[in-house]
């Protein structure tokens, strides 16, 4: 008598084993057992359903010191922070070399086309600049970890630290995505620069990471006088200084009243530490030394 075995894989298996109509009982048993844990989708409505798994992941239920739930997905209570005001907006580095020099009128030319494009449209302007902001970071991290795999070597934390500012950036993005809408053709630009801006980092950090760092410096640097004239406009009443997005306050540790212009100054004292941080790198490239030989400054911003 021949007897047919079903063939499965280790995969399948290991899910088909439980049989279909178990299966079913038990992703229904975890699926509410996982809502009742964490009381719906942070950030979505109540009444949606939460991911079930047989692997048996489950979201951690996290709430505000007050007790009530978190609503962000994208970021935990303990990423957050109370920025640092402090902090010197007018530092600047002198350019004396020409790799400096090359770094710092390359960024100065890419101010003039963003302001004929935004001109006095400083949310839009903002949200350009975090699209463009947040990839150095990455980018930097990327190759510093594959680097660190390649020697077998460590990184002296300067990896978590880009990576950190990428994170960082990328917040400023999140933020005034709830401030200025972009219309569709400023989305289309975003597609443009951002994929101009990658490759052309990409290649230039291969090539000499003392100026990749350099140029990101000046960049936070137009980035900081940006920020300045966006202040000055909400100053004046041309800009119309709104509430503080919800998920700016929990992010930055701003009080329940906050508005548009505590925001724009706290972001403004992220990219004076990105300057820092980025001046500080290409510094020590340029007097003959790597990143990992210097500590990386971790949880400077």
């Amino acid at each position: 008598m021949f007897i047919r075995f079903p063939v499965l894989g280790v995969r399948n298996g290991s899910t088909v084993a439980l049989g279909e109509k178990d299966h079913d009982h038990q992703q229904a048993q975890t699926q509410t057992q996982t809502q009742t844990q964490t009381g719906g989708t942070a950030g979505g409505p109540d009444n949606h359903q939460a991911i079930a798994s047989y692997w048996g992941i489950q979201p951690s239920k996290v709430t505000k010191e007050d007790g009530t739930e978190w609503r962000w997905n994208c970021f935990r209570p303990w990423e957050t922070y109370k920025a640092d005001l402090s902090i010197d907006l007018k530092k600047h580095h002198a350019p004396t070399t020409f790799l400096d020099k090359l770094a710092y009128w390359t960024v100065k030319s890419l101010r003039y086309p963003t302001d004929l494009f935004f001109q006095r449209r400083y949310g839009c302007r903002a949200m350009m600049l975090e699209t463009v902001a947040a990839v150095p970071g990455m980018v930097g991290g990327m190759l510093l970890h594959c680097k660190s795999l390649r020697r077998f070597e460590q990184s002296g934390g300067w990896i978590k630290v880009l990576l950190e500012e990428a994170e960082n950036e990328r917040m400023h993005l999140m933020t005034f995505m709830e401030v200025a809408k972009p219309k569709w053709y400023e989305r289309a630009l975003v597609f443009t620069v951002q994929g101009v801006f990658f490759n052309a980092y990409f290649l230039a950090y291969l090539i000499s990471p003392k100026t990749a760092h350099r140029a990101v410096g000046y960049l936070e640097e137009e980035a900081i006088h940006s920020y300045t004239e966006f202040l000055k406009e909400l100053d004046k009443g041309n800009i119309e200084n709104v509430a503080a997005p919800a998920i700016a306050i929990d992010y930055w540790h701003l009080p329940p009243d906050a508005t548009l212009r505590d925001v724009v100054i706290v972001v403004r004292a992220d990219e004076a530490h990105h300057r820092d941080v980025n001046h500080f790198a290409s510094d020590i490239h340029c007097q003959g030394h790597e990143l990992k030989e210097a500590p990386a400054p971790l949880g400077y911003h």
